[in-house]
């Protein structure tokens, strides 16, 4: 297994800087100064944030905001240092007003702040080779109880094209044996699942939805409209809060009660944003997430949105019966009690319980 191949999917890197004038009066008499700013920075260091003044007009004050929040002010022209060790990762917006003459002057600018974490290599013993529903397109997998929780979509096959039904199931993992399991209408492309509290929540990919069931029955008892116009993609919980992806650098935390946005983290590598983030799964206290077309998990800080340790998993595709429907990665369940991670993909009729190896 080599390093390189890995980190083949941290590689891309996304770096914009802008510095504007926003809504500058029409004397462009202010704008960002731009002498001492990166295109790029990380967590550890700060801005120096100053205006210049192309007339050498008076300025009484100026407050300055990162992402619309206020985080200083200064009188007349001082430059202003800003610590960005609190900061999410991702763009920042730079706003400043400038207070001269009677008038408020804004000028903008924009920069990124990127990982200072170096990812780990781990490696991984598989335990147990499990069966698994070759016609599974597995979009969300998790215990509960003992048993298997699998959300499955209605992907059209690779190869022959054939399009599956959403489902939402109880598994027996180590038979493979579905027990209990419902369908959804076929205009529903089920994504990911998670369970809290004794409720099962459902993502949808483009329906702009959530469902809410009994876990014990799968009785269907809400469904909550998105925050916002998004993709649900991948959903997991904190034991508070859940955890959904968009498709996107974003993990979104949202209110179990309302479906309400509380936080969001961009998931970064050193100097990189990571998209398509996917299937995840919580476990002690870290995201272990999917990369969607990546055959590996990204560990993930949830403070920040680091990613701290990479798990090839390439290895693993090889093992799973090839046939013209077979497709990615994509399913991290962890079980409490055997303290192990079993794994599966898309179309895969096998699912592994591995343990990591530091």
């Amino acid at each position: 297994m080599k390093k390189y191949n890995a980190f083949a999917f941290i590689l891309l890197s996304s770096f914009f800087f802008s510095c504007d004038n926003g809504k500058k009066n029409e004397e462009n008499l202010f704008s960002l100064d731009t002498t001492d700013l990166k295109e790029v920075y990380q967590p550890k260091e700060s801005l120096g944030l100053g205006i210049k003044n192309a007339e050498n007009k008076t300025i009484d004050s100026i407050i300055f905001y990162i992402n619309d929040k206020k985080v200083g002010q200064v009188k007349g022209s001082e430059k202003f240092v800003f610590a960005l060790k609190e900061q999410k990762l991702g763009y920042q917006n730079i706003k400043a007003l400038v207070y001269s003459e009677g008038n408020a002057n804004e000028v903008t600018g924009r920069i990124e702040v990127v990982s200072d974490v170096q990812p780990k290599l781990l490696n991984y013993k598989i335990l147990n080779t499990y069966p698994h529903d070759i016609k599974a397109y597995t979009q969300g997998l998790e215990f509960y109880r003992d048993t298997l929780i699998e959300s499955t979509g209605n992907g059209a096959g690779n190869g022959t094209g054939l399009r599956g039904i959403s489902s939402l199931r109880k598994t027996d993992y180590k038979t493979g044996k579905v027990y209990k399991s419902i369908e959804l209408p076929q205009n529903v492309f089920a994504e990911g699942t998670t369970v809290l509290n004794n409720k099962v929540y459902q993502l949808t990919y483009q329906n702009n939805e959530a469902y809410v069931y009994n876990a014990d029955t799968f009785k269907k008892e809400k469904t909550f409209p998105y925050f916002k116009q998004m993709e649900g993609w991948g959903l997991s919980n904190d034991g508070k809060n859940l955890l959904m992806s968009d498709g996107t650098e974003k993990i979104w935390f949202v209110n179990p009660e309302n479906f309400k946005e509380v936080d969001y983290i961009n998931v970064y590598t050193a100097g990189s944003k990571i998209k398509a983030v996917n299937e995840m799964e919580w476990i002690d206290g870290k995201i272990y997430a999917n990369i969607y077309t990546k055959d590996a998990i990204a560990i993930i800080d949830p403070k920040n949105g680091a990613v701290e340790a990479i798990i090839n998993l390439t290895d693993l595709k090889s093992k799973v019966t090839a046939h013209p429907d077979l497709d990615v990665l994509n399913g991290i369940a962890y079980n409490p009690k055997t303290k192990t991670i079993f794994v599966t993909g898309k179309n895969w009729d096998k699912m592994f319980e591995i343990k990591i190896e530091n």
